[in-house]
């Protein structure tokens, strides 16, 4: 079944296969435990492609030029896409973003009326850009959030599925070299509806 989410310019690139739109699958992890040096809420954020800091500069002007000096030569060599977030995104909403380029293979979750569905990805050859945050937040009784995004190349200012898919990692598993998890959606249909419950301590007029 398709997704509604997705926008029709991706619709289209994975029905034709053009050889000018290839779509760009992107994972951003999320944790209170994820900062920056100065403290600040961020994100690890990770791209299905290889490194390429030319085309992105080339396709991105001034605003990606922008993103991509700042950085260390280090972090510049792994960069496989620089492309803008969704205006609520949960960190750097609006913003020019890098993406660490990563080989990955995941399974996004049907669109069904399964009451709990699931997202699986495995990532391989993980370096310290991943290894460290999730070691800092294996400890941590909260859960970390993981959005899926897909890009266009050829377009970068947004992603192409309104709204991004956003799931809680339920269960991880670390090797030296490589991450496998499962992603759920919060579980809805095990929620009571109403929510409220009807007890004489919140509504006393209901009598003994």
């Amino acid at each position: 079944m398709p997704d509604p989410a997705l926008e029709e310019a991706i619709r289209e690139a994975y029905a034709s296969c053009p050889t000018n739109a290839i779509p760009l699958h992107t994972m951003e992890l999320r944790h209170p435990a994820f900062v920056d040096d100065l403290g600040n809420p961020t994100a690890v954020r990770v791209v299905r492609n290889y490194e390429d800091e030319v085309t992105w500069r080339e396709r991105g002007g001034a605003e990606v030029a922008a993103v991509l000096d700042v950085m260390t030569p280090e972090a510049r060599s792994r960069v496989g896409l620089v492309a803008r977030l969704e205006p609520d995104a949960p960190v750097n909403a609006g913003q020019m973003v890098p993406f660490i380029a990563l080989a990955f293979d995941f399974q996004l979750p049907e669109v069904s009326s399964a009451p709990v569905p699931e997202l699986t990805v495995t990532m391989d050859n993980v370096g310290r850009e991943l290894m460290e945050p999730l070691e800092a937040a294996a400890t941590s009784l909260v859960r970390i959030e993981v959005t899926y995004r897909p890009y266009l190349d050829i377009d970068l200012d947004g992603p192409q599925m309104d709204p991004p898919l956003t799931m809680t990692l339920v269960h991880v598993n670390c090797t030296a070299t490589q991450i496998t998890a499962r992603a759920q959606m919060s579980q809805i249909g095990n929620k009571a509806f109403p929510w409220r419950t009807y007890t004489q301590r919140c509504f006393p007029g209901l009598g003994g």
